[in-house]
């Protein structure tokens, strides 16, 4: 009954705009009235505008391709197979802005590497979990809510919380919980004022077992606990892939600064952007933004147009388009390599904001093997590191269940020994 309901919402709210557009394509012309001279001088101005935004497009690196990966039922698992129904039914913009309200979907967007690098992997969580829901009681018992201690090697994870959080334990015995980029009750919108600590920069040199679980305390019995973050994999330099395992919590202002115009929001998560520079520790240059555009806006990046690899992620919004190119909602585009110059960016919707994570960087150009959970020079390495692994030269994996004492007493039975390849 509640599926009925829901699908009877979507078809009133597909139905409402179609009238709403139908109505917009065939309202009458007043050309041929009076002469109205203030509305004259703002077509004008309009035309105008219409023609800077066209000069704008026109110097704006092209896109090579659009790409849009498989989006993954969990978290609610229930949630995330009627999200795949509508898709089905409705199509990929209506699962998007459902979503967005429902939650319970996964997106590994596995990247053309070496072709973004330094960039490997994007992905994207929207997740929910409520206390009075029976199926995710059941599901707990046998499929922790996060990720239980698992093995990384020779690469960064980024982890970025916009709305939840995260509580982040290693074999090296450090404990960290973080999260909440967005203001929940401002509809996600970037707000200059938060002082959270919402990214963490996680080096995971020459290995390190770690366990990310979503903090899920109980702050409200009938409203369910939003979960949404980004987690990116960045390639490191070789010289810098065996360094010690280290962990780096960023977020605020001076941290993670927020540049605002008219019609643009950029949060500097790495890199550098308007004359202000984020906290990242980088091992190479690169800029890391997450950007929101107004309806009609327009952001352009020009700090480091030298930089080869350039690509987003859309994650709100389906009016996005580069160089008359759209870039619908959940989709990634890569833009054209090879060409230096400004990236422009166009909100053609006249509603609905636009939000997408913004990767640029220079390609390493060294060498690179991805297998699993690491990112590693070669097949030996990979190979050594797996056996390594066995051997419990990383520590030993433990159970999310573990009280924090409880996981500290593991942590000193099972020391980790690091820079294995030195």
């Amino acid at each position: 009954m509640k599926f009925v309901f829901l699908l009877l919402c979507i078809w009133l709210t597909e139905a409402d705009a179609f009238a709403t557009t139908s109505f917009r394509l065939h309202r009458p012309s007043y050309h041929g009235m009076a002469e109205q001279p203030a509305e004259h001088t703002a077509e004008a101005r309009a035309e105008s505008s219409i023609t800077t935004k066209k000069e704008n497009v026109s110097l704006s690196r092209p896109v090579a391709r659009v790409e849009t990966f498989a989006r993954l039922p969990v978290w609610p698992v229930v949630n995330g197979v009627v999200l795949w129904m509508i898709q089905q039914l409705f199509g990929a913009a209506t699962a998007a802005a459902w979503e967005d309200w429902i939650t319970g979907r996964v997106c590994p967007n596995f990247f053309a590497y070496p072709e973004t690098s330094p960039f490997v992997m994007l992905v994207h969580h929207c997740h929910s979990f409520a206390a009075w829901d029976p199926i995710r009681c059941l599901q707990a018992t046998f499929f922790p809510e996060g990720f239980s201690a698992h093995l990384h090697a020779g690469f960064v994870t980024v982890t970025y919380i916009l709305d939840g959080g995260f509580v982040h334990r290693d074999s090296v015995g450090v404990r960290q919980t973080y999260g909440n980029a967005l203001h929940s009750e401002n509809h996600g919108v970037l707000t200059g004022n938060t002082e959270h600590k919402h990214t963490q920069w996680l080096h995971t040199g020459s290995g390190i077992l770690h366990e990310e679980m979503f903090d899920n305390t109980i702050r409200s019995w009938w409203k369910p606990t939003r979960q949404e973050l980004y987690q990116l994999w960045l390639n490191v330099p070789i010289s810098e892939k065996m360094n010690e395992p280290m962990t780096v919590l960023l977020g605020g202002s001076e941290e993670t600064p927020l540049i605002q115009d008219a019609t643009s929001r950029t949060l500097v998560l790495a890199g550098n952007f308007a004359g202000t520079t984020a906290a990242a520790p980088i091992h190479s240059p690169l800029c890391i933004l997450h950007v929101q555009i107004e309806p009609g806006g327009t952001w352009i990046y020009n700090e480091e147009p030298h930089f080869e690899t350039a690509l987003l992620y859309v994650r709100k919004g389906n009016g996005l388009a580069c160089a008359e190119t759209p870039i619908p909602v959940h989709s990634v585009a890569y833009i054209e390599p090879g060409i230096q110059g400004p990236i422009v960016l166009q909100n053609t919707d006249r509603d609905t904001v636009v939000d997408f994570l913004f990767l640029a960087g220079d390609p390493l150009r060294e060498p690179c093997v991805s297998s699993g959970s690491m990112v590693l020079s070669n097949s030996l390495e990979i190979n050594q590191a797996y056996s390594d692994y066995q051997r419990g030269m990383f520590g030993m994996p433990w159970s999310h269940k573990l009280s924090d004492d409880e996981w500290k007493k593991h942590i000193e039975a099972n020391p980790q020994r690091t820079n294995l390849f030195r």
